[in-house]
């Protein structure tokens, strides 16, 4: 009896393996008829047939094809910085000063520590309430001089009084709390000005609002 070829049993192995979708051994059945023909199949022999069997291996799984790598992270964006609450700008405290005025001996705020000289009537100073006869000396006015040498030239209290002469308030610097201080009071005065001013008189007060608000911005809290 002629048995097929080793081939046909590769075959027959690998038609195996594609029906079972196995990766062992698969068993072959060799059935051979009554009329003496040899059949390869992978089911027991029928009833009258001579049957052995065979284990032929099954060919090697064709290995996957490696998963593509899994594609990089995008690298996440940077979180944006806080946003700050909006503040008032500061700016530079200015220079300001205490001055003493000549005529009356009243304070007030500068910004000018050395201001000009002006005029003011002799009378205002307080010369013009002393006696004539002390202010020019005995020689005028006093007794035992004749009537009419009196009269010569004689000033009198009306003539002092209107005279002018040049004076200069005083003034000094005010330190950072004093300069604060006066800052505070100013807006403070300006916003009752704002608060009853019409429409057409408050851009000049905002503006100087603003300013000072800017001013106040280093003085703290």
């Amino acid at each position: 009896m002629r048995r097929p070829p080793l081939p046909a049993l590769l075959g027959l192995g690998l038609l195996a393996t594609a029906l079972t979708g196995t990766a062992a051994a698969t068993t072959i059945y060799e059935c051979t008829t009554a009329d003496g023909r040899v059949i390869y199949q992978d089911t027991p022999c029928s009833a009258g047939q001579q049957q052995r069997t065979m284990q032929v291996a099954d060919a090697p799984a064709a290995p996957r094809p490696p998963s593509p790598p899994a594609p990089a992270s995008a690298p996440r964006p940077a979180a944006p910085p806080p946003t700050r609450a909006p503040s008032v700008p500061s700016a530079p405290l200015p220079l300001m000063y205490t001055c003493v005025r000549a005529t009356d001996g009243k304070s007030y705020l500068s910004d000018n520590g050395n201001p000009p000289p002006y005029q003011a009537p002799y009378g205002v100073l307080g010369a013009g309430q002393l006696p004539l006869s002390e202010v020019y000396g005995p020689d005028r006015g006093g007794a035992g001089i004749a009537a009419p040498e009196a009269n010569r030239g004689r000033v009198s209290s009306g003539l002092v009084a209107n005279n002018y002469v040049w004076v200069q308030d005083q003034c000094r610097e005010l330190d950072v709390e004093e300069t604060c201080q006066a800052l505070q009071d100013a807006y403070d005065e300006n916003e009752h000005k704002l608060g009853n001013a019409f429409k057409s008189q408050r851009p000049p007060l905002e503006k100087r609002e603003a300013q000072l608000q800017t001013q106040l911005a280093n003085c703290g809290d």
